[in-house]
C-alpha cells in the first residue's frame, strides 16, 4: 500500500512497500545504540589509557555534511558526526531542524550550506545523507559538481521514492493536508505529485558527474523502505546489516561510512559560482 497522494512514478515497477509487519525489524536500533555505547565506552577508555604523543594523527580530508533523512533533523546524526570527527575528519550540521518541507526548498537550503562550507574551508564538501537525505544529496551532486567532491547515501531510496513503509505514508498525508489548510514550509501535494516531484525524482536518476564520488549503503533489514531501491546502480553499492533507523548510529554503519569518505583533499579547491536551483 502506498500513499494515495504520492506520484505512481514514485513507484517504478519491480519495487514494492514493506510490509506493515516489516516496521518490527526497526526495533534492532535498540541493539544499534546499545552497540554505539559500548563501543564508545572502549574507545574512552583505549584514549584515556594512550599518552597524548603515541595517539595517531588527525587524518585531512574534505569537510562533511551530514544531511538527516525524513521527518528527521540533524541531531538524529549527531552520534555519528562525533565518531566521524574522531576519526579526524571535519564535520558540519545541515541545519535542518525536521526534514518536512518541499525537497526542493530543502535542496536549495542544503546547497546554500555547501557554498557557505566550501568558501569557509576552500574545497568542496562531501555529504553523507540517511534516506532522504542521501536522495537529496544526489540531486545536489548532479546539479553543483563544483560544490561536492564525494556522497555516501545510507537507505536512501532513490531508484523508487515510494516505495516506503505505510507509517510514512500517512506522515505524507498528514503533511499534504496541513499545508493545503494553510501552514507553512511543509510538503505539499506538488512536492509528491507535481512538478515538483517529478524534477527531484528526475535529478535523483541522472548520472553523477565524474570527479564525484559515489556510495550507496543498504540494507536487508530495512523495514522501512525497499532495499533494492537503495542500490543505485550507478554508485559503489555496500551492504550492511542494520535496521533504517540504526544506520544513524550503528558503528558498522559508521565504519562503512568512514571507509567510503576521501581522506585527501588534493584537487578540491573550488571556486564556486552558484548553479541554478529550484
Amino acid at each position: 500500500m502506498t500513499s494515495s497522494t504520492l506520484a505512481d512514478f514514485l513507484l517504478p515497477e519491480g519495487f514494492a512497500c514493506p510490509t506493515p509487519a516489516a516496521v518490527l525489524r526497526e526495533s534492532s536500533a535498540v541493539l544499534e545504540a546499545g552497540r554505539f555505547a559500548l563501543r564508545a565506552v572502549g574507545e574512552r577508555r583505549t584514549r584515556r589509557a594512550t599518552p597524548y604523543a603515541a595517539r595517531p594523527a588527525a587524518r585531512h580530508g574534505d569537510p562533511v555534511i551530514l544531511v538527516p533523512g525524513f521527518l528527521a533533523g540533524d541531531g538524529t546524526l549527531a552520534l555519528m558526526s562525533r565518531a566521524l570527527r574522531a576519526q579526524g575528519f571535519r564535520t558540519y550540521r545541515s541545519q535542518m531542524h525536521a526534514n518536512i518541507g518541499c525537497t526542493l526548498n530543502a535542496a536549495a537550503q542544503l546547497e546554500s550550506r555547501l557554498e557557505s562550507i566550501a568558501m569557509r574551508r576552500g574545497s568542496r564538501v562531501q555529504i553523507v545523507g540517511h534516506s532522504l537525505g542521501g536522495m537529496l544529496a544526489r540531486g545536489i551532486a548532479v546539479r553543483r559538481p563544483d560544490l561536492v567532491s564525494n556522497i555516501v547515501t545510507m537507505g536512501s531510496p532513490m531508484l523508487a521514492p515510494g516505495a516506503h513503509h505505510p507509517s510514512l505514508a500517512a506522515s505524507v498525508d498528514l503533511l499534504v493536508r496541513l499545508s493545503r489548510a494553510g501552514i507553512p514550509g511543509l510538503m505539499s501535494h506538488e512536492c509528491v505529485a507535481g512538478a515538483c516531484a517529478r524534477q527531484s525524482f528526475s535529478e535523483s536518476r541522472q548520472p553523477v558527474p565524474p570527479g564525484v564520488g559515489f556510495t550507496a549503503l543498504y540494507s536487508r533489514r530495512d523495514g522501512i523502505v525497499d532495499w533494492r531501491a537503495c542500490v543505485d546502480p550507478l554508485a559503489r553499492a555496500v551492504e550492511v546489516t542494520a535496521s533504517h533507523l540504526g544506520m544513524a548510529f550503528d558503528p558498522r554503519v559508521i565504519d562503512a561510512v568512514g571507509d567510503a569518505l576521501l581522506r585527501t583533499s588534493e584537487s578540491s579547491a573550488v571556486e564556486v559560482d552558484r548553479g541554478k536551483s529550484a
